[in-house]
């Protein structure tokens, strides 16, 4: 994957009915723009209860959407990513309807993962509590087989996505079946989604473990045999962050989001330059995804201290729902379905109250932190909260899931802020120097200077808190001149 500004997108939300006229959206209006796209579950059906994250069927691009040939053919246009959904699949899979059909007879019996795989003989109450939660209540749902019967099915995350057994043969066969597809359709990176939950282990939290590190491993290892690199997706302790990427290629800096917020906020870098000095180098890094803006990254955990101090991160958050004027609010916990234990859903220009120069300020501080920058499509747009849809769908994080018209990309294009942040982005792409060494340079906390440098090429970002001003100088490179964000 290039060292460029990549885009993180579902195909039918950027005016496209389908996987070609998204092609066709590269080839004219985002010519020359990003260097990656990561689609959003294509897979059928790819508008189900979660967005694409609830596959029937992994091996099938949803047929309104095109086919694999039509993936085959972006991937000559860009580097595309594409999600590997490793924890779960959906409750109305052919495959789990035969197991409700047939029980133990099915012949993927062992593609699912039941309660009593993992506590043959039940669990105490302090086992299931050490379970860790991404959302409210246990993570089983009793299904009532054909003949009568009822068992608890793990579903770490709603009903309708029921979890795979990894260890199993089947399930492993399954996961190796997407890696094949996925290699003859050109696809040159994979996310591996929700993989931190595929393990579960009796008398552990069943969320990163030591054989969950092993899994990822294996499965990594297989995915680079056919040309394929990994991201894995993890909203965890900092520290568990570090750790994972020590063993994969790539992991997303889900920190630095709340952390640009704390600088712009309180005008104060102190805690974004703690993280910068030992986050991974092989980070994506972003600052709005799919999903709501992650808290739990900066939070403290069972004792281990946060990058930001609970109280503090409180005050954050709150800034958060003042900026949207409570839209955010609207969308976020037990006021919206999805409740998300870790996020706060809101579009990242609207946590920063729609002003413009604080948002590519949150840009510039993002594109030159390490790691490549990947940017989601309603933040590519500096876009708002979609409270219509929200009211449709009562799913907290659809606020961020805006469908954009061809008629709006069109308007949206010509906006000043997103042309100034294609400007900056371009930069980002262009400039040798952020293919050479990152360094923070020595600053008061109400400052935050940061240079790269390679060989005689070098670009500085110079941001001054106190007074909300911003400089990019640079060597000169391909005729560029002057990046202003002011």
């Amino acid at each position: 994957m290039r060292n460029k500004v990549q885009l993180i997108t579902y195909v039918n939300r950027l005016g496209c009915e389908n996987i070609g006229e998204l092609r066709e959206l590269f080839q004219n209006e985002f010519k020359d723009i990003f260097g990656g796209i990561h689609i959003l579950p294509f897979f059928y059906p790819f508008d189900g209860e979660d967005a694409g994250f609830d596959p029937i069927d992994h091996l099938s691009v949803d047929p309104r959407l095109g086919n694999w040939d039509d993936i085959e053919l972006l991937s000559r246009e860009v580097d595309v990513m594409a999600d590997l959904i490793v924890n779960h699949v959906s409750a109305q899979s052919p495959q789990f309807t035969d197991y409700l059909l047939n029980g133990e007879k099915s012949p993927f019996a062992d593609l699912f993962l039941t309660y009593g795989k993992i506590f043959p003989d039940g669990a105490s109450e302090q086992e299931l509590l050490n379970i860790y939660r991404p959302r409210p209540g246990l993570p089983f749902t009793t299904f009532t087989f054909n003949n009568g019967t009822a068992k608890l099915v793990w579903t770490t995350f709603t009903a309708n996505q029921v979890d795979i057994d990894v260890n199993s043969k089947q399930g492993q066969s399954y996961l190796d079946e997407i890696l094949q597809i996925f290699r003859k359709s050109g696809i040159k990176m994979i996310r591996l989604d929700a993989a931190g939950y595929a393990l579960k282990e009796r008398g552990t939290s069943c969320f990163m473990t030591d054989k969950t590190f092993a899994f990822i491993d294996h499965l990594t290892q297989k995915a680079r045999k056919l040309g394929i690199t990994v991201l894995v997706e993890i909203h965890s302790h900092h520290q568990t962050q570090i750790e994972i990427a020590k063993k994969v290629d790539y992991v997303y800096d889900f920190a630095l989001p709340v952390l640009v917020l704390d600088t712009l906020f309180n005008r104060d870098a102190s805690n974004l330059k703690k993280w910068l000095e030992i986050s991974p180098r092989n980070a994506f890094t972003v600052l709005d995804t799919h999903d709501g803006i992650g808290v739990v990254d900066v939070a403290s955990e069972k004792g281990k201290p946060g990058l930001i101090e609970d109280q503090h991160l409180d005050e954050i958050v709150n800034k958060m729902h003042k900026n949207s004027g409570g839209e955010s609010l609207k969308a976020t916990g037990a006021a919206a379905s999805n409740l998300d234990l870790y996020q706060v859903n809101c579009t990242y220009y609207d946590a920063l109250g729609g002003n413009d120069k604080m948002y590519l300020m949150a840009r510039a501080i993002q594109f030159f932190a390490p790691g490549i920058p990947q940017i989601y499509y309603t933040g590519f747009f500096a876009g708002n909260n979609d409270m219509e849809l929200l009211s449709k769908t009562r799913v907290g994080r659809d606020i961020n899931r805006h469908f954009y018209t061809k008629e709006q990309i069109t308007t949206e294009l010509k906006r000043p802020v997103v042309k100034k942040l294609i400007d900056l982005i371009k930069f980002r792409n262009t400039h040798p120097a952020f293919n050479g060494q990152f360094s923070l340079v020595q600053s008061p906390p109400n400052k935050l200077e940061i240079l790269w440098k390679k060989n005689d090429a070098w670009t500085r970002l110079k941001i001054d808190l106190a007074n909300q001003s911003v400089n990019i100088s640079f060597t000169p490179h391909e005729g560029l001149e002057e990046i202003t964000i002011n």
